[in-house]
């Protein structure tokens, strides 16, 4: 029950199917989950809402809206602030005259209008993507042959670095690593991350970041509740032990329970990690082998720290860099490890909804990126953090914690953020695999490098056994919570299209209305009046020369 699966099951039930959703723990969301602890609330998960247009199709989609729903989204402004190492900080927003300021005085005028054209890339990134890859499916080889998406293929950059790309806009590598960061997201390396995903700064930068009332929780909550009014039950801490097929074991027919309970289906919809469930929940096939070996993002020591009073230095969303930028990563993502100077997230969810601690109190969430969880069933000599060295983590954790509070104390100046704290709850790489099933605690599912992606991630559909699909972070389109509710719908239209029924989202009124003459839009031609009496002088001018042999 994460948010692919809670939006699948309300869009199959809105097309008439009797629904069941079964869910391992006892709340729904999966990692967009809420933690509490004595009037302090912390989003265990996703704490920034990107991408909103995405979040509002699915709701249109089901007849309804956020705002009908109860969802109430506030936007954050600043969207962050960014700490680097000798204590200076660097204010993201989406106001441009704030941004302006801020670009002048590191990269001049010129730097200005580079950060312009940086967004006029990224912008066609955000475009291309939501059109060609968000809202398509890639079932085979064949799908990255289309014309519309071969044509635009270079535009995306998929073969130079989100680092490599910003690098051509920003001349310092303070705003070189302001404007990288981000691919944090996707749990890879900005030396790494294909230059597409500068489309994460770019809606950040046009569309804001948003966070709902009430924790991000509340946006799957009423996606719940969409799903049970069109019929879809809902059975929590309910474990599934497998999924059952047919005798040729070609098609699936149900699934069966832990306790042995069978339940028989004309189809069964995948939202558990992909990998875990290709490994734990189908017959061992080579595939699924495969799928093991592939590259996955990273996973993370998350804190969520219920303080005695506000630190007004920290706002919303912050963000601290290592000073050794590179290294920090190259740390995660090739050595699989605890970086030994982090960069990390932290979040003060009370300053944007005070809802989320008691009045006069902060509730902080920190997420530090670490190496995933090296699978006992890969060997010896792979890179990974050893799933048996159960006894290293409180160390692990400890200096995390220290390092965290060192950090922020000396860059932003506040002051003894240990003693204000009254209550701690930590999720580690071990904590994240053992509570949602995540191979090998990989917070992001697979990684989302080019032969990950498009075509070669795995599909929405099983490649060998009918009425058995998939929707989540390793599924097609990829990971983050507005990819996910993209992929829902693309999943959803899948299975209808197997069923030969129609998308009941296609229906639904567009709420067209007259545009009056001032709103109409008229495209001017290319060339003004002038310019094409200039042009025919000219050319009759080269005509006459060479009439006149001028030109031999």
């Amino acid at each position: 029950a994460g948010a692919g699966g809670v939006a699948t099951a309300a869009r199959l039930a809105k097309a008439g199917f009797d629904v069941t959703v079964f869910e391992k723990n006892d709340f729904t969301g999966g990692r967009c989950s809420l933690l509490h602890h004595e009037g302090y609330r912390f989003d265990q998960g996703p704490s920034l809402l990107l991408l909103p247009g995405l979040f509002q199709e699915t709701f249109t989609d089901l007849s309804t809206s956020l705002s009908a729903e109860g969802v109430h989204l506030s936007k954050c402004e600043p969207n962050y602030n960014i700490w680097f190492a000798d204590s200076q900080c660097f204010e993201l927003s989406t106001d441009i005259s704030r941004m302006k300021r801020s670009i002048e005085h590191h990269e001049g005028k010129a730097g200005f209008e580079r950060y312009l054209s940086f967004l006029q890339e990224s912008h066609r990134h955000y475009e291309i993507s939501v059109a060609q890859v968000l809202k398509r499916n890639f079932t085979s080889l064949l799908s990255m042959l289309r014309p519309r998406f071969l044509r635009h293929l270079l535009e995306l950059h998929p073969f130079e670095s989100i680092y490599g790309r910003a690098s051509k806009y920003f001349w310092t590598e303070r705003l070189r690593r302001v404007f990288t960061f981000g691919s944090m997201y996707m749990g890879m390396s900005p030396f790494d991350a294909p230059g597409t995903y500068s489309l994460l700064q770019y809606t950040e930068l046009a569309e804001g970041i948003w966070y709902p009332t009430g924790g991000f929780h509340s946006v799957i909550a009423a996606l719940v509740r969409v799903g049970e009014r069109m019929g879809v039950k809902y059975r929590l801490s309910t474990p599934i032990s497998s999924v059952k097929l047919d005798a040729k074991g070609k098609r699936a027919t149900g699934v069966v329970l832990e306790n042995g309970e069978m339940m028989l289906a004309d189809v069964v919809i995948i939202n558990a990690d992909l990998v875990y469930a290709y490994t734990n929940l189908l017959p061992q096939t080579s595939y699924s082998r495969s799928l093991q070996k592939r590259s996955t993002s990273c996973s993370s020591i998350s804190f969520y720290w219920a303080m005695d009073r506000q630190i007004p230095e920290l706002t919303t969303h912050n963000i601290f860099l290592a000073e050794h930028y590179r290294e920090s990563f190259d740390d995660i993502f090739k050595q699989q490890l605890i970086p030994k100077e982090p960069s990390f997230y932290l979040n003060v969810p009370s300053r944007i909804d005070p809802t989320a601690a008691p009045e006069g109190k902060d509730s902080i969430v920190v997420l530090v990126p670490v190496g995933h969880l090296l699978d006992e069933k890969q060997g010896i000599g792979r890179k990974g953090l050893d799933v048996h060295s159960k006894q290293d983590w409180k160390a692990m954790v400890s200096k995390a914690r220290q390092t965290v509070f060192a950090t922020v104390e000396a860059r932003t100046g506040a002051r003894d953020l240990q003693g204000a704290l009254v209550k701690e709850i930590v999720n580690t790489p071990q904590s994240w695999k053992d509570v949602f099933n995540l191979d090998k605690g990989a917070i992001l599912g697979l990684s989302h490098s080019f032969f990950n992606v498009l075509c070669f991630r795995p599909k929405t559909k099983h490649p060998s056994i009918d009425r058995l699909h998939f929707v989540g972070a390793s599924a097609h389109p990829g990971t983050g919570v507005p990819i996910v509710l993209a992929g829902a719908k693309l999943t959803s239209e899948q299975v209808l299209e197997d069923f030969g029924m129609e998308k009941p989202w296609n229906l639904v009124a567009t709420g067209n209305k007259d545009v009056g003459a001032i709103d109409r839009m008229h495209v001017l031609p290319l060339l003004s009046n002038i310019h094409i009496a200039v042009l025919t002088l000219v050319l009759a001018v080269l005509i006459f020369l060479y009439s006149q042999g001028f030109y031999t």
